[in-house]
C-alpha cells in the first residue's frame, strides 16, 4: 500500500465505531459514511494488485475483514462495460467512489412470474459514498458508469460479505437464486 498508515486509521476507526454496542444502522451510516467519504477523499493508499481489472468480469478484492466478521472492506474493480447481475445483500452496506463512476439502479421485486420494477439509476461519482441494506433498500444492478477505462469503488459490508448466503434476482421474472460472491484473488 501506498499510504498504508491512511488505511490502517480508517480500519482502526471502523473498528472503534462497531466495537459501541450503542450504535445502530443510521448511526453506522452517519458516522461511518463519513469515515469512508474521507477514505475515498484520497487516492494514494489503494494496493495496485487490488486495482487490477479483469478482461471478462468485475472484481471483488478483500481488502480487510474484521476477526469477529463485524465488516468486511472490499475494493471492487470495473472493467468498460462490465456490471453485477441484479442481487442483494442481506447486510447493512455502503459505497464510496475512489476512481471513475459507476452506475446503481435500485428494484424492486415484482410477484412471482412478474417483472421487477426499476428504480431510477444514480451515478457515484468519486468521493460519494451511498447506502444499502435490507432497510434502505438492497437489491440492485451496479456498472461502470464508463465505456473507455476502469473504475474502482470500495465497499463496506455489515459481514464478512464473500461468506454471506445473498440472492441475485431475474429482473424479467422476480426468480431468485442463491449465492455467495467470494472474493477475486489478486
Amino acid at each position: 500500500m501506498k499510504n498504508l498508515a491512511r488505511f490502517r486509521r480508517f480500519i482502526g476507526d471502523f473498528t472503534r465505531l462497531v466495537d459501541d454496542k450503542t450504535v445502530d444502522e443510521p448511526a453506522i451510516f452517519a458516522r461511518g459514511g463519513k469515515l469512508l467519504e474521507a477514505l475515498v477523499a484520497h487516492d494514494d493508499w489503494l494496493p495496485e494488485q487490488c486495482t487490477q481489472p479483469h478482461p471478462q468480469y468485475y472484481q471483488q478484492y478483500l481488502l480487510y475483514c474484521d476477526p469477529f466478521e463485524r465488516f468486511s472492506v472490499v475494493s471492487f474493480v470495473w472493467g468498460p462495460g462490465q456490471k453485477t447481475p441484479v442481487h442483494d445483500h442481506c447486510v447493512w452496506g455502503m459505497i464510496g467512489m475512489l476512481r471513475g463512476a459507476e452506475n446503481c439502479r435500485r428494484f424492486t421485486l415484482g410477484a412471482p412470474g412478474q417483472p421487477m420494477r426499476a428504480e431510477e439509476t444514480c451515478t457515484l461519482k468519486p468521493g460519494t459514498v451511498d447506502r444499502v441494506s435490507p432497510t434502505v433498500g438492497d437489491v440492485h444492478e451496479v456498472s461502470n458508469a464508463l465505456a473507455d477505462q476502469p473504475s474502482i469503488s470500495i465497499h463496506i459490508y455489515g459481514a464478512n460479505i464473500g461468506a454471506v448466503a445473498r440472492h441475485v434476482y431475474d429482473p424479467a421474472t422476480s426468480a431468485i437464486k442463491p449465492f455467495v460472491s467470494g472474493y477475486s484473488i489478486p
